[in-house]
């Protein structure tokens, strides 16, 4: 059995401490049981992170239908993220570039070579495939939402609060969680 009143009081102290030590850590669903959380790679070895000298390291976290994206993983096929990568580019230019691929796919190097021979040869049933998927991955229900204010709700947040900031963060759980706290 799970001490929710525990993991509740462990996130507080998590973001209260997560510019000084870089681990962040929050809900991954609609329980507090599953949780998702992100630490620095340790200072002098291999898993020291590198920006700006290195590329950031992204990927998507829901599901998409995309040629230059894996289906499975959510790693990102782009050039920039790899070997095309210059300290002069930014945060934002990286994610434009992203934003700027989900309209332009490159089919001839894929990510996802079921998903890229597909969008060559029956493109309506990719874009009606990646339609699907926007909706079901992507966007976020009435009853999704719904289901977040309940949660958070339970969390002890005040209802009123929770509807605000969930609208304000597009119904992001984890961005909404770490403003209430």
């Amino acid at each position: 059995m799970v001490d929710f009143a525990r993991v509740q009081k462990e996130l507080v102290e998590c973001h209260k401490d997560a510019e000084g030590s870089g681990i962040r850590v929050a809900p991954k669903s609609d329980n507090l049981v599953n949780l998702i959380g992100t630490i620095p790679g340790p200072t002098g070895t291999p898993y020291e992170e590198g920006y700006p000298f290195e590329p950031p390291k992204m990927q998507f976290s829901t599901k998409v239908w995309h040629p230059n994206i894996s289906s499975q993983s959510g790693a990102i096929c782009l050039d920039i993220l790899k070997d095309q990568w210059s300290p002069a580019l930014t945060l934002k230019t990286a994610l434009l570039s992203v934003q700027a691929l989900l309209s332009a796919p490159q089919p001839d190097d894929p990510q996802d070579a079921v998903v890229a021979q597909q969008y060559l040869k029956d493109y309506q049933t990719f874009v009606n495939t990646a339609r699907y998927w926007t909706e079901s991955f992507a966007k976020t229900s009435s009853r999704g939402v719904e289901d977040k204010v309940q949660k958070l709700v339970e969390m002890g947040f005040p209802e009123s609060q929770v509807r605000s900031i969930l609208e304000a963060v597009g119904g992001d759980e984890n961005l909404a969680l770490e403003r209430l706290l």
